[in-house]
């Protein structure tokens, strides 16, 4: 083959590429430009480590943080909720007295998919994997109801009904979206995710077992 035959061959490559990528449906855009494109770093940090250092900042925030989202979420819920959006906390963001009616953008099908691939790369040191596990037990449930009083902020299943408070996150169906892994994690460092917040900080309350017997409970609400 001659170099002119070469140089149409260099040519036409990158073409026909193009024509096939987009005759079988792929996607030229990935997560993190979407993520760009509809502006979402401007409710939610994606570069850790945490950046609120006061009540004032805590406040400021529009959003929860999604710096360490691969360690914290699971895939395929991102999936379905970044398309088909649900409410998590019934209180509006920052907020202990206004209910939540706030509206997040839904995404398309193709979207959601990619942004939650981009999200999941997004993870945390601190968040080692099979420290948890997913079990629910009468010890965790004591725990979470009576001992530690999770219930008076946290709403779970109770048959078919609801119970529990409203001014922290619904964990009802928390397993659905939260790796137990995360959960045990943030009992045992939460100043690494939310160095200012509400919620009480149980470190030397809480022994080790404890807080795994408590994050596999509240990773098995679905």
């Amino acid at each position: 083959m001659n170099a002119s035959n070469i140089g149409r061959w260099m040519l036409v490559l990158p073409v026909t590429a193009l024509f096939i990528a987009l005759s079988w449906g792929v996607s030229l855009a990935d997560g993190k430009g979407i993520f760009a494109s509809k502006n979402c770093g401007s409710c939610h940090q994606i570069q850790g480590p945490a950046a609120e250092k006061t009540f004032d900042d805590q406040l400021k925030k529009k959003g929860p943080e999604l710096w360490y989202s691969g360690s914290k979420f699971k895939k395929e819920w991102l999936e379905e909720w970044l398309e088909k959006p649900t409410t998590i906390r019934p209180l509006k963001y920052n907020s202990v007295t206004d209910k939540n009616t706030d509206k997040h953008p839904a995404l398309s099908k193709k979207e959601a998919d990619e942004v939650a691939e981009y999200l999941m790369t997004l993870t945390a040191k601190e968040v080692a994997k099979g420290t948890a596990e997913e079990k629910v037990t009468p010890q965790g449930k004591n725990l979470f109801i009576k001992r530690y009083s999770c219930v008076g902020c946290h709403s779970i299943k109770a048959g078919a009904q609801k119970v529990g408070g409203v001014s922290g996150p619904d964990l009802s169906e928390a397993g659905k979206r939260l790796t137990a892994d995360w959960v045990y994690a943030y009992l045992k460092e939460p100043k690494v995710f939310k160095p200012v917040k509400r919620m009480p900080v149980f470190v030397d309350i809480i022994n080790d077992n404890e807080m795994k017997t408590l994050a596999g409970f509240v990773a098995a609400q679905k």
